[in-house]
């Protein structure tokens, strides 16, 4: 039975409380930047900072990870990602609290995602990954509909710095069901590990690639269609939680069973039509809030689908740690390579609905090449 492993079901517990900080402060961030003063580009290449920076620090996470494990750097990761919110309220336009936050998050991500996508694959069962991420994806799908509706209330009735300081405690309490849990060691040497991890680097090269117009644009476009009302724009985004909460339980059942190419043909087709509706929608209001519901489908799905194939690769992988450190670095190669464009788009004067399109190619190339890596 795939809910018998404690360990999975803890770190589970652990992404649905950092998936409601999530929701409560991270889909708002690039919505504060903009009312903080940044323009639309200008929040792009933060976003894209915090990426190169990322890239920067990788290579001291495994001399670091050596002597430690994988767990004590997933705690001290998870601690981190609380840190940018104390100082997100700072930020007044380009100045030193953006770098500092900026920083920060770069810091916290490569400690945390390697550590935490290691971890996850080392403890999990090859037999019943897709259940197992069905249910992580179930969890943060319903914390995605509680934390946007907490976090625009906090953001109207208690400002900026109030509200990111109670998403910098929430950050802190997903900690807690990490404690207790097993360490798992990282080997000496992993002979090979490039070759092995190099098809999965190149799918999430296509995937920050993806994720910096499916994401981080459509962020941005919604908030500007609803009028940059953060009300509005709160709850849309628990609107999208809301729909995509229990898809991803059934698809993960459905990997399980063997069906792993059905299921990536299904969810990027999916994903492929629902940036075509984003696009066309940015101008009518209720339109736009119906594609941020229809298109949460999209999310949920992806992550059983990624995972069933990637996790159970890096567990089968001598190391998963060194696994992850580079797949991690092509997602960063290929967000900043996203955000950069999008932002070059959007400053010669394209439409957000133009660099929403941006997305449709790099979610096409990432059903391709993911199809590639479930056995026939």
């Amino acid at each position: 039975m795939f809910l018998r492993n404690d360990a999975v079901n803890r770190v589970n517990l652990h992404s649905g409380v950092q998936a409601l900080a999530q929701g409560a402060g991270g889909v708002f961030v690039l919505v504060y930047f903009l009312q903080a003063g940044l323009t639309i580009p200008q929040a792009l290449i933060a976003y894209a900072g915090i990426m190169v920076g990322r890239f920067i620090i990788r290579p001291a996470v495994l001399p670091i990870a050596k002597p430690l494990g994988i767990k004590p750097m997933l705690v001290a990761g998870a601690i981190a990602q609380a840190l940018p919110y104390f100082l997100l309220a700072e930020v007044k336009g380009v100045g030193w609290p953006l770098f500092a936050v900026i920083g920060l998050w770069a810091l916290a991500g490569v400690v945390y995602w390697n550590a935490y996508n290691a971890y996850f694959s080392a403890i999990g069962d090859a037999e019943h990954r897709g259940h197992q991420l069905g249910v992580r994806e179930a969890l943060v799908a319903a914390a995605g509909v509680l934390g946007p509706i907490l976090g625009a209330w906090a953001l109207i009735a208690a400002g900026p710095r109030w509200t990111f300081a109670l998403v910098g405690l929430i950050e802190l309490a997903a900690v807690l069901p990490l404690i207790g849990l097993p360490n798992i060691a990282v080997p000496p040497s992993a002979p090979g590990i490039l070759r092995l991890a190099r098809p999965a680097a190149i799918y999430n090269a296509l995937d920050g690639l993806m994720d910096a117009s499916y994401v981080y644009v459509w962020q941005i476009a919604l908030f500007v269609s609803l009028g940059e009302s953060l009300a509005a724009y709160g709850g849309a985004m628990a609107l999208a939680g809301l729909v995509g909460g229990g898809c991803a339980l059934l698809l993960g059942r459905h990997i399980d069973l063997g069906f792993g190419r059905r299921a990536v043909w299904l969810v990027f087709g999916i994903g492929a039509a629902s940036v075509l509706l984003r696009a066309a929608s940015l101008d009518h209001v209720w339109l736009a809030v119906a594609a941020s519901g229809l298109t949460a489908i999209f999310m949920p799905l992806l992550g059983p689908v990624i995972g069933a194939s990637i996790y159970n690769m890096a567990k089968a992988s001598p190391c998963t740690l060194r696994y992850h450190l580079a797949t991690e670095a092509g997602w960063d190669v290929g967000g900043v390579t996203g955000c950069v464009a999008c932002a070059g788009v959007i400053h010669a004067g394209g439409s957000l609905s133009l660099a929403i399109l941006f997305g449709l190619p790099a979610v096409l190339a990432c059903g391709w090449w993911l199809r590639r890596l479930y056995p026939a």
